[in-house]
């Protein structure tokens, strides 16, 4: 300032101000903010991971609007009762709500886990989903939408009966589908899944522990 003085001062800003102003750049597109999913410690499911009147709401849609819409969505050879409720879990993830997923645990009813949590994978039903859902969204490719129209039928009769549904304790629910595994074609990476009185014999068979 004492070597310019005030004209160089004024100089000075002139020239800042003639300077043409540099183009300010397009805000940033505004990024949706979603929920963070804390998954717990523990790799197995157990009945406090799991929201049981949304579980027994799910079976129970499954059973309500199941023989309502078979005529609509169930138009491939061999689904059965099992498979519409894999669907009406299916259909809860497509149609939504963010709330509803704060028990993600619970999606694992649909269809089981390699790992055999909660239980083995039921291929059939695993294998029917899919051509179900495939053949859903080919129709809707052509304008014919009843099928995918059926699923969300399926979502709404869940969260219409939620408040009003119960059902059986979830361990049970997680018992109920080790026992039927087999008949559902069950395979986890520890194999086939046997009847339960293949291995209740197997078990009796093995010689016991002596000590000597």
């Amino acid at each position: 300032m004492t070597s310019l003085g005030p004209d160089g001062l004024a100089r000075e800003l002139a020239a800042i101000e003639a300077k043409p102003a540099k183009p300010v750049p397009p805000p940033e597109p505004v990024q949706l903010t979603l929920t963070h999913l804390v998954m717990p410690a523990h790799h197995d499911v157990r009945a406090r991971d799991v929201l049981a009147s949304r579980l027994h709401a799910t079976f129970t849609a499954a059973a309500n609007r199941g023989p309502a819409d078979f005529a609509e969505l169930l138009l491939v050879p061999g689904v059965g009762a099992r498979t519409v409720r894999a669907l009406a879990m299916v259909a809860e993830v497509v149609h939504g709500a963010p709330y509803r997923f704060t028990d993600p645990a619970r999606f694992s009813f649909a269809l089981g886990g390699k790992d055999r949590h909660p239980f083995p994978v039921p291929l059939k039903v695993y294998d029917e989903t899919i051509s179900v859902m495939k053949a859903a969204v080919q129709k809707a490719k052509l304008g014919q939408d009843d099928r995918l129209a059926a699923l969300k039928r399926l979502d709404d009769e869940a969260r219409r009966v939620e408040r009003r549904t119960a059902g059986p304790p979830v361990p049970d629910a997680i018992a109920e589908e080790r026992r039927l595994s087999h008949t559902y074609g069950g395979r986890s990476v520890f194999g086939w899944e046997p009847p339960p009185e293949a291995s209740s014999l197997e078990q009796r068979s093995k010689p016991a522990f002596k000590r000597g």
